[in-house]
């Protein structure tokens, strides 16, 4: 379907306004789908055009059929990014004579009485806020939400990959039942592995009932416009992935691996390396972000910084200063790899390595948006195990792989949530009734009838007269500031605001507040040194001043189970084996992999897995399978892993006194098993409290196995060795 389907006022301002002469290839393919009411999946690059593929036809539809009311939903997983979209979608509604308003939880409570009075036609939010709007005692949902046709969920893959997309499908399917119809679901995403699938886990209850479409047509070079940089990336389209995690056509591009060995070498080689030119550095910690801004900054580098500790001003003051630059850096945890717009980049480098190429796909996909510009990507590697994983995952990325997008298993936790933000949106539920708001939603079947049961028996939930309401112990839980902790489902780490006289530079881990030290103690944040003044421990606030010297930053991280998976470590089996990722290496990275190489002769056979004795006794079994895989294995061969079963992402720790012929027993007798849960993991997993205990255990028993690998690591053979 061509762009003449468009409403004609659209089509106008698209050749009047933004001087297009032609919509790129996913923006007319998306056109058919998504003016028929389709659910659909539209896959690009980052700044491939996907939003503007979605609105337009949408604000067609709203144009011709006359939408009234808050029509269509814009869902973002962070709020930086709704921002950023904000000015673009107010001036496309415009064209039609429609307003776009924000609402999440940094808008002001005037604002959103406003939003409340006068009803914008698209609304910008997050599914947490979506959330508290459906149990606001503020918010007359049933009127508000009565004209909702369609929505639009960008970056869906961020979503869909932890909890936060279970929580997503259950309120929408929460909004669909309110309705009474389906709403069209509209999906943005970049590349991924399996994108039928993920189309699939969007339409939620309604897979397979409603017509869906996966849009990523090939690229085509003869597009003309290049004038949008929020649409353009001078390399449009995708082709879509063929089956889960593989056959993706990896994009061209310029990517070099370096060894540099501390964070002090790699803020020089950023000095020396790109002058004048707009540099993104992308780190997966904070505290790493922070200490390699103190670096740049003290070698006169211009650096800004981003990470989701820093308050929303200094964020904000940082991403504006480095768009409006040109010699410059600015230093980002993930909160910058997804679609926010920071103007046009010269550089992406990446410090040691992302987990997975899926990431890192996002990451390179910032640069080469300027004609005659290529993508391009510099990874700087720390440490050895750092370049291995940097070399494995760029050998992955050489053979056209991406990981594909998977729901973790059994959410029940999140059903207990919604269970109850379902009796404080509507007050009262029939205690045979409540299934019926989620469709027939997967974990929200007869599965979820114990899970009721238990918040009745602990007094989450009152029962009278075959009606369900919120109880005292619910109150007490999750009762502060209106239930507001019981819209999110992710852990929020417990952290101590940071200020400076009355502005605030962002949030610290209060470990740094306890800790003894010797002299003034002195905190790393927003790339600066802060000496504490002052702590307010009641309100959890800490007083600080500018400082000379180096301060220290730290940040605890919760939930999530942890490690590399089974294709990434059996990628570094591989750069072991002597492959080499397709890519620059530097004489530094060649050399010191040589050395990684020659030290793990004994611990690599491409035939299968390895049992190494060394010179102390120690019994390791080499499988470079991935943390869940080896924790599977550890669990399944539980009499001759080492009593505490220790596993990581390339080995599992035996029993000192295990000989080949126990060995041997203990495979004939194999059944897979799920690993065992340390009880204090229980912590991370929110609303977990609101579990029985064997569920709670049994849904993060079920996250940390991977089932499938452990019996194809099992199936290879086994060679022993003793050093």
């Amino acid at each position: 379907m061509s762009a003449d389907e468009l409403h004609p006022v659209v089509l106008h301002h698209i050749v009047n306004t933004l001087g297009w002469t032609r919509l790129r290839p996913l923006q007319e393919a998306a056109i058919g789908p998504v003016l028929a009411g389709d659910d659909a999946l539209l896959l690009a690059p980052t700044a491939g055009g996907k939003t503007e593929a979605a609105v337009f036809p949408l604000l067609s539809r709203m144009a011709t059929a006359n939408w009234q009311g808050t029509s269509v939903l814009y869902l973002c997983p962070i709020k930086a990014l709704l921002n950023n979209l904000l000015p673009r979608l107010e001036g496309y509604a415009a064209w039609i004579g429609r307003r776009a308003a924000l609402w999440h939880g940094d808008v002001t409570s005037a604002r959103r009485k406003r939003i409340l009075r006068e009803q914008p036609d698209i609304l910008l939010t997050t599914p947490e806020s979506l959330e508290a709007m459906l149990v606001s005692v503020n918010v007359d949902h049933r009127r508000f939400f009565a004209g909702v046709r369609a929505v639009v969920v960008d970056e869906v893959h961020a979503f869909a990959g932890d909890d936060r997309g279970w929580h997503l499908l259950a309120v929408l399917e929460r909004l669909t039942h309110l309705l009474g119809r389906p709403i069209q679901r509209v999906g943005l995403s970049a590349t991924v592995g399996n994108p039928a699938e993920l189309l699939a886990w969007l339409q939620g209850a309604g897979a397979g009932d409603r017509p869906g479409r996966v849009v990523a047509p090939e690229p085509d070079r003869s597009v003309l416009d290049r004038s949008d940089p929020a649409t353009d990336s001078g390399r449009p389209g995708a082709a879509a992935p063929d089956p889960p995690g593989r056959s993706v056509a990896r994009p061209p591009g310029e990517v070099q691996l370096d060894y540099v060995g501390s964070v002090t070498n790699a803020a020089k080689v950023i000095a020396a390396l790109h002058r004048g030119e707009k540099r993104l550095v992308f780190c997966d910690s904070r505290q790493l972000v922070e200490e390699l801004g103190h670096a740049l900054r003290a070698l006169g580098v211009t650096t800004f910084l981003s990470h989701a500790s820093l308050s929303a001003d200094e964020r904000r003051r940082s991403e504006e200063a480095f768009a409006q630059e040109r010699d410059c850096v600015i230093v980002a945890t993930s909160t910058l790899e997804l679609g926010i717009d920071v103007g046009d980049l010269d550089r992406v480098i990446q410090i040691n390595a992302p987990l997975t190429v899926a990431s890192f796909l996002q990451r390179i996909g910032r640069t080469g948006r300027r004609p005659g510009s290529v993508r391009n990507c510099l990874f700087l590697a720390l440490t050895e195990d750092a370049l291995l994983h940097a070399a494995g995952l760029l050998l992955l990325w050489g053979r056209g792989w991406v990981e594909p997008v998977v729901p973790p298993p059994e959410p029940r936790h999140i059903v207990a949530q919604q269970i109850l933000a379902l009796c404080l949106q509507e007050h009262r539920v029939g205690d045979r009734l409540w299934p019926e708001w989620w469709h027939g939603l997967g974990p929200f079947g007869p599965g979820a009838e114990p899970i009721v049961r238990h918040l009745v028996e602990q007094g989450y939930l009152d029962r009278d007269s075959r009606m369900l309401f919120i109880g005292p112990e619910a109150e007490r839980r999750f009762g502060f500031r209106h239930f507001m902790d019981m819209t999110s489902v992710f852990l929020a780490d417990p952290q101590f605001t940071v200020l400076w006289g009355r502005k605030e530079i962002g949030r610290t881990d209060p470990a740094l507040l306890t800790e003894e030290v010797e002299g003034p103690r002195l905190l790393l944040l927003a790339g600066r040194t802060w000496r504490v003044t002052y702590v307010d421990w009641r309100r959890r606030r800490c007083y600080v001043e500018p400082s000379e010297g180096r301060g220290r930053a730290r940040w605890n991280s919760s939930g999530g189970v942890g490690g590399l998976s089974f294709e990434l470590a059996r990628g570094m089996r591989s750069v072991l084996l002597g492959d080499n990722p397709p890519v620059g290496m530097s004489v530094r990275a060649k050399d010191r992999l040589a050395v990684l190489r020659q030290d793990a002769i004994e611990t690599v056979h491409p035939g299968g897995t390895v049992i190494v004795r060394d010179g102390k006794g120690d019994l390791r079994w080499w499988t470079w399978a991935g943390f869940r895989t080896n924790a599977t294995l550890a669990a399944t061969l539980s009499s001759v892993a080492a009593p505490d079963r220790r596993a990581n992402d390339e080995y599992v720790r035996l029993r000192d006194d295990v000989t080949p012929h126990a060995w041997k027993a203990a495979l004939a007798e194999t059944a897979l098993s799920l690993p065992e849960v340390d009880e204090r993991a229980l912590t991370g997993l929110k609303f977990g409290a609101a579990l029985p205990k064997r569920l709670a255990v049994a849904t993060l028993a079920a996250r940390l196995a991977d089932l499938d690998h452990a019996a194809a690591v099992l199936a290879e053979p086994t060679r022993w060795l003793t050093r």
